[in-house]
């Protein structure tokens, strides 16, 4: 064997993660392999309080984890009728799915007036 005419060629890439890794919604199909008492428990230990567990009374969802910053924006009611419209339909038995979940509030015609 001749070591001589071997070439190694070496591509390397990394990035910074956040626990947990993701930001907005994660979304429990039934049946998944991540069980929703163990993801809750990682989650309290990752990010204490913060996210809020929402059961839904959709056939294929089980549990939606939502960031509770999102929630002091929007009620959650109106965040799982969101989803419900957009996202549920879309879910597969035994899927987790991460939600990018961005709320852009502008408030316009405003008129201050002497205090």
């Amino acid at each position: 064997m001749n070591d001589l005419n071997k070439t190694y060629t070496i591509n390397l890439s990394f990035e910074e993660i956040k626990l947990p890794p993701f930001q907005d919604i994660l979304v429990l199909a039934k049946n998944s392999i991540q069980g929703k008492i163990g993801l809750s428990k990682s989650f309290e230990l990752l990010v204490p309080n913060g996210f809020e567990t929402i059961d839904v009374g959709n056939k294929n969802i089980e549990t939606v984890f939502v960031n509770k910053n999102i929630l002091a924006k929007i009620e959650k009611e109106k965040v799982i009728q969101i989803l419900e419209k957009n996202v549920f339909p879309f879910i597969s038995e035994g899927e987790l799915i991460s939600v990018d979940f961005k709320i852009n509030i502008s408030v316009k015609n405003i008129v201050l007036k002497d205090f």
